[in-house]
């Protein structure tokens, strides 16, 4: 068994990734980062600030120049990637070669396959916002006309499911039934169904109405009551629960610091 000894490093100004919408603080950090998401790494992530940030605030100089001159030599930018990691010996040789060929299979994919890859990263992160941006992008690309209909439903799902998670009903109504349109996938119709019982204010359109069984209904009124006691034990309501039990001076305290962290994700949502 081995032991990696992480460097201690002093940072004054951390580094925002704003596609992640988190702050890195040392090398191990940035290096988890790289390798673990590698397709939000894959395009815009290298740049002149990140390149200071290294110099300046990891005290990694001579790796920022070569960085740096690669960027200006115009060269591989995904080696640049793999070079940073070479640099902090933070993983093997055999890992980052891996990281290689998993960065070349997706170099290989088809272009929008590749974008809905990388959107997808974001609505796993919860960073909603920028998620349907990256959809909509998508869905005004010419070449998206073509694809494989199944795909598109999917594209079309996936917004929706951006919608419902920041409340616009409306819109994510819409494009679930762009997706079953496409598809006439029964999960896509459970989820029109869930959002006409959520929101009484959106219409069912009798198209959809019509492969709508009692049993169907009713096993989906089951999975909607079942969502409902799940949400009631979820771990927000638990947290929620503990800082009412406080004492009156730790529970202002603790109330503070919750409604910032709820702040603080409502912007990724933004």
């Amino acid at each position: 068994m081995s032991v990696i000894l992480c460097k201690r490093e002093q940072v004054s100004h951390p580094y925002f990734l704003e596609v992640l919408g988190i702050h890195v603080y040392t090398s191990q950090e940035l290096c988890y980062v790289i390798f673990h998401h590698p397709l939000l790494a894959m395009e815009d992530f290298m740049n002149p600030s990140l390149i200071e940030f290294i110099r300046n605030e990891l005290d990694m100089g001579f790796t920022a120049l070569k960085m740096e001159r690669r960027m200006k030599g115009g060269e591989n930018s995904d080696e640049t990637l793999l070079l940073f990691l070479k640099e902090c010996n933070y993983y093997t040789s055999g890992e980052i070669n891996q990281l290689r060929q998993k960065i070349s299979s997706f170099r290989k994919l088809p272009p929008l396959e590749y974008a809905k890859r990388k959107v997808d990263y974001l609505f796993d992160f919860k960073q909603y916002g920028k998620a349907i941006a990256g959809y909509e992008k998508i869905l005004s690309d010419i070449r998206f006309s073509r694809m494989d209909p199944r795909f598109q439903g999917r594209i079309w799902n996936n917004l929706g499911a951006c919608f419902a998670r920041v409340f616009q009903f409306q819109n994510a109504m819409e494009a679930f039934e762009h997706a079953y349109e496409k598809t006439e996938d029964g999960t896509i119709l459970e989820k029109i169904y869930h959002l006409s019982k959520l929101n009484p204010g959106l219409s069912l359109k009798e198209v959809y109405r019509l492969p709508m069984t009692a049993e169907k209904k009713e096993a989906w009124e089951q999975d909607l009551i079942s969502a409902k006691e799940r949400a009631k034990d979820s771990k927000e309501q638990e947290r929620i629960r503990e800082l009412f039990a406080r004492d009156p001076i730790k529970r202002m305290e603790g109330a503070a610091n919750l409604v910032e962290s709820w702040k603080q994700e409502y912007r990724g949502m933004a």
